[in-house]
């Protein structure tokens, strides 16, 4: 089913057919729908065994002095309308629908270098900073580093866990640091704070907020962009709120008797309407106390917004670390985006069809079984500078064939004749070659 995952995603039945279709060593000649669903559940009765095994496989490949961890999650959606004891399906916002829909959040732990560590599997519902804790505490269980620097979202960021992460670190006798994006509500409380930021000529500064260093990269084409793009919404809608003072006075004028008046209160409600779809509502106000229709533009919060435009705040309590070090330590976040799409698109992790919590999990873990494999060959590949993608390499070998003929008694096997690329990419993968 890994395999099957990376090479060819497909449902347990679909798994079924590509078995007609690959010679894979060992298999037993025949395999049913209920031997896949028994295998999940044997998967699920070991899952622990598994994972500390394949954290023994990893473990060569983590720094035990210095581990950047990096850390995210990802909504996967899934069917099915039943609720079942302890259900993993919940409603909430989901990051690929954009809107409210049945999920489990699906969380990644890798390594700088892109290698996934382990995951974590949480209610559809599930607050981000709650999944924190349990995530660290496995890690330092499961890796022997010394030092831990977690970089993580904005939306994982709550100054009440910080200091409940770094005790849990410290009572292993090893440090956590961290980077973490500062989120857009805590905003309010760095105003003063960013009026007084003097950048260098690399558009980094550093201050101090929440008793940890505060550092703010600035990107002045990028400021440029956001506080033109919002002030012409806002003209738009200050046009649009004039057209409506206008008619409204017309018709009190008399000079318009055809048609269906308006009225003031239905100006409000669809200047009000205009002003939240536009996300504006801290910058224009409609005056409900006024006789009639008006609005004001609130400067003051206009110019606090362009403070942040164009900036990234990042909290840090990792002392050795520049600022240009810490933000490109967050800009590698990415990375793990990168990771959701290919469980997303190449590995086809949802939409989900199990329902038992433990098929789900076991879904997930076979789908984070073959990103770590999918990763291990991006790595190999990058190392010796070959060109081509994992996805790329799969689809270059899936073209080998093994052939079977019988003549008589006698079963004669055989291989399609292979390209020099292809033989290239055993190598370069340090895998052996068919025979």
């Amino acid at each position: 089913m890994v395999f099957n995952r990376l090479c060819e995603p497909d449902s347990k039945l679909g798994c079924l057919r590509w078995l007609e279709t690959v010679a894979m060593p060992a298999m037993p000649e025949t395999v049913t729908h209920q031997h896949l669903l028994r295998a999940m559940d044997a998967l699920m009765d070991h899952a622990e065994r598994v994972e500390i095994e394949l954290a023994k496989q990893i473990r060569p490949l983590v720094d035990r002095d210095l581990a950047v961890v990096f850390y995210d999650l990802t909504t996967v959606r899934i069917h099915g309308e039943a609720e079942i004891e302890d259900d993993l399906r919940a409603y909430g916002m989901n990051k690929e629908k954009g809107g409210i829909a049945r999920q489990f959040v699906l969380g990644v732990v890798q390594t700088a270098e892109g290698l996934p560590l382990m995951h974590t599997v949480h209610p559809g519902n599930v607050a981000e900073t709650k999944t924190l804790q349990a995530m660290l505490t496995t890690v330092l269980q499961r890796f022997p580093v010394e030092r831990v620097v977690l970089v993580a979202d904005r939306g994982l960021l709550s100054l009440d866990n910080i200091d409940t992460l770094t005790t849990l670190a410290d009572q292993g006798g090893r440090k956590l640091e961290f980077i973490l994006a500062v989120p857009a509500r805590r905003y309010g409380e760095l105003v003063e704070t960013f009026r007084g930021l003097a950048f260098d000529k690399t558009g980094l500064s550093e201050a101090r907020f929440a008793g940890h260093r505060l550092i703010v990269a600035h990107d002045p084409l990028r400021a440029a962009e956001q506080s033109e793009k919002r002030r012409a919404r806002i003209a738009e809608l200050e046009v649009m709120a004039e057209r409506m003072v206008g008619k409204l006075n017309a018709q009190d004028a008399g000079q318009s008797d055809r048609g269906r008046r308006a009225s003031d209160r239905g100006a409000y409600s669809r200047f009000t309407r205009a002003v939240a779809e536009a996300e504006l509502t801290r910058f224009l106000r409609a005056d409900f106390t006024a006789d009639r229709f008006s609005w004001s533009l609130d400067e003051t919060a206009i110019h606090e917004a362009e403070l942040f435009d164009g900036k990234l705040a990042l909290l840090t309590n990792a002392p050795d670390l520049t600022p240009a070090e810490a933000v490109a330590r967050y800009k590698a976040l990415a990375d793990i985006e990168r990771g959701f799409r290919v469980l997303k698109s190449d590995i086809e992790i949802a939409p989900v069809h199990h329902r038992l919590p433990d098929r789900i999990r076991a879904h997930a873990l076979i789908c984070f079984l073959a990103l770590v494999l999918y990763r291990v060959m991006r790595m190999r590949l990058k190392a010796k500078g070959h060109t081509a993608s994992p996805r790329t390499a799969l689809d270059l070998l899936a073209r080998i064939q093994r052939h079977r003929a019988k003549i008589g008694e006698r079963t004669v096997n055989g291989l399609s004749v292979t390209t020099p690329q292809q033989m290239e990419l055993f190598d370069t993968l340090n895998l052996p070659k068919p025979l």
